[in-house]
């Protein structure tokens, strides 16, 4: 077991393998990467609290001392002042098991390959080129998953949902109180599930895509950029139609805001248009 406590700004190697990563961090910026050779941790801004690090029998766990259970940091939220800003930035295997956690901050996690879970109470988490299974909740504040392949899972309170250049098999996106905008190039039999309390969503697939699907909204507009998909009444609350042979699911849903349908164009060969 290896074991390091980080008072200044500190460039760390950790010797042996690293199969999961676990992170918990009061208020800060935590950025976690996948890259080949040894596992390296960069603290480059440290409080007047120490951030604690661990390695044993495959697991790193990295840490900002509180003093609290973990449970307890919501009680004192309000003041964060009181508290260091802390900048972290990993490089780890891309298959590593990872669970971050971030109280207040950005959060950024790339290149992972196997399973990651992510987790803000107020900030900002960004996802880029994930496989497996992702999943990411956060309470105040946006949300982006760009290049995510596999299984993706997304879940705000308060803010927006932003995924990009997306091939995930199963995507799972929900907001309470904010918008929903998806640009998607999924492949077959895949299921697609959005839905936002308040807020509007906009998802735009490629023009061949193969999906069964059904629009509702219980007070916005619904705009289709497919003639399969029409309103089958006036106003035009719920929608559904079949996209190509329909063998993938997309199902979005909105109590108050209105849903955009729109068609990614390609050509003879599959490619996309400019």
């Amino acid at each position: 077991m290896a074991g390091w406590t980080v008072e200044s700004p500190q460039r760390l190697t950790v010797d042996g393998p690293v199969t999961r990563l676990d992170v918990r961090l009061v208020s800060g910026r935590l950025n976690v990467v996948a890259a080949d050779g040894p596992t390296r941790i960069d603290v480059t801004q440290v409080g007047r609290r120490p951030v604690l690090i661990d390695h044993a029998d495959g697991r790193l766990s990295i840490r900002q001392e509180r003093g609290r259970s973990w449970s307890d940091v919501l009680r004192w939220f309000r003041m964060f002042h009181r508290y260091p800003r802390v900048d972290v930035s990993v490089a780890v295997p891309a298959d590593v098991l990872a669970d971050l956690g971030l109280v207040a901050g950005s959060l950024v996690a790339s290149g992972l390959r196997r399973q990651t879970r992510a987790h803000v109470t107020s900030g900002q988490i960004t996802l880029m080129g994930l496989r497996g299974n992702t999943t990411a909740h956060i309470t105040s504040g946006p949300v982006e998953a760009l290049g995510v392949r596999g299984d993706l899972s997304l879940e705000t309170v308060s803010g927006e949902v932003i995924i990009a250049d997306s091939a995930a098999e199963r995507v799972r996106a929900r907001t309470v109180s904010g918008a929903i905008t998806c640009d998607l190039d999924n492949p077959r039999h895949s299921e697609i599930q959005l839905t936002t309390i308040s807020g509007s969503i906009t998802v735009r697939v490629r023009e061949d895509s193969d999906l069964a699907v059904q629009l509702q909204t219980a007070a916005g507009r619904i705009t289709s950029g497919f003639p399969q998909v029409r309103a089958s009444t006036f106003p035009q609350s719920n929608c559904a139609g079949v996209i190509g042979a329909g063998n993938g699911k997309l199902w979005a849903s909105a109590t108050s805001g209105s849903i955009a349908l729109l068609a990614r164009a390609v050509d003879h060969d599959g490619e996309e248009l400019p």
